[in-house]
């Protein structure tokens, strides 16, 4: 028998608007799916500066980590979708801020634009002690 991949849900992130769960789990590895910075109560922050919409977002990610039963030091992998090149460095530092002596691997992809205006997207890959 094969193990079964595990369907996460977090109750503290908005519930996805398509097809698709929070995140998959499969033994110790756990796959978050791309995420915006829609707030707990499902407002959205596309209207707010680049560095609350990473905060969100962020957060969005840890919460999600946080009920498969990770935290940031067992994030393996990162990828971020940003809407202009020069969001980068804002982005870096909020992201050093939150990772803290985390360094997961990481790719950044400045990209033309994100659903619903927004400016960042993120998703992740971690590992959990099961």
């Amino acid at each position: 028998m094969t193990d079964p991949i595990v369907r996460i849900a977090a109750s503290t992130v908005p519930a996805p608007a398509g097809h698709y769960v929070h995140a998959t789990a499969w033994r110790d590895l756990v796959f978050v799916s791309g995420q915006l910075g829609s707030r707990p109560d499902g407002t959205h922050t596309a209207d707010q500066p680049f560095d609350v919409q990473v905060r969100q977002t962020l957060a969005n990610v840890l919460a999600i980590l946080d009920e498969a039963g990770c935290g940031p030091q067992e994030v393996l992998r990162v990828t971020a979708y940003i809407v202009g090149v020069e969001n980068w460095p804002v982005f870096n530092r909020i992201y050093a801020e939150v990772f803290g002596a985390a360094k997961p691997a990481r790719t950044v992809v400045p990209v033309p634009e994100l659903h619903h205006g927004y400016l960042v997207e993120i998703e992740a890959i971690a590992a959990r002690i099961v």
